[in-house]
């Protein structure tokens, strides 16, 4: 709780001061208020701009003054947001991804070092070598893109990668990879796979881009057609 104030204020003033004691959750939900005579004491002003501001804070949905009883906290305090990355279907990762990825292959080739590229043509084997077993090249694949983010040396681009991989670990996303890799589809990732390295191995930014953008589109179709079975 503020102390007392040594200066006069009004009452959109004590309203904001209360509301924030509110929202800070010093005065919880159905909790009663000091006395209005406290009040006054405490912000330094007099009853009436108290009894003004507790008004506002009625009219807000705040408080309920109950006559003969006191002013009680009816303001219950939002839930937290459900996380945008919890709710993410594999459609809308996609789209993000379109947004992303074919800038991080360009900045690969502006700095990425050769132990990065000898990280990719690593994942690149390992996915070769898993056209039959759909769940070690999703793997590898997530390990695929998420060294491309670690190569461009970008910290937040690293984070949001690390975010989008955590849509890619929920049910609907497995479901989603169970429906759409075969082994026809996961030789053809693996294709681009290698056009997206080579090209960044031979420090074509443009082209490396516009071969993650063919990937892209490669997977958001087969999504498109998975989710409308």
């Amino acid at each position: 709780m503020d102390g007392k104030m040594t200066r006069k204020l009004g009452a959109p003033d004590i309203a904001a001061l209360m509301r924030r004691e509110i929202s800070k959750e010093n005065w919880k939900l159905h909790d009663r208020l000091p006395a209005e005579r406290q009040l006054a004491d405490t912000y330094g002003v007099a009853r009436g701009t108290v009894r003004e501001a507790l008004n506002r804070l009625e009219q807000e949905g705040y408080v309920e003054i109950r006559p003969g009883s006191g002013t009680y906290v009816i303001h219950r305090q939002s839930e937290p947001a459900a996380s945008a990355v919890e709710q993410a279907n594999p459609l809308e990762l996609i789209d993000t991804r379109f947004a992303l990825e074919p800038h991080i292959c360009r900045l690969a080739v502006l700095h990425g070092r050769r132990g990065d590229f000898d990280r990719l043509e690593s994942l690149c084997a390992q996915m070769e070598n898993c056209l039959d077993d759909p769940s070690a090249f999703s793997e590898a694949d997530t390990a695929f893109h998420k060294a491309l983010a670690d190569s461009t040396g970008n910290r937040l681009l690293m984070w949001i990668i690390g975010q989008i991989n955590t849509v890619r670990n929920q049910d609907e996303w497995t479901r989603m990879r169970h429906l759409t890799l075969d082994e026809k589809i996961i030789a053809q990732y693996n294709v681009q796979h290698r056009q997206i390295l080579n090209a960044i191995r031979t420090r074509e930014p443009e082209r490396a881009a516009n071969m993650m953008k063919e990937h892209l589109e490669t997977a958001r179709l087969s999504l498109t057609r998975a989710a409308e079975t």
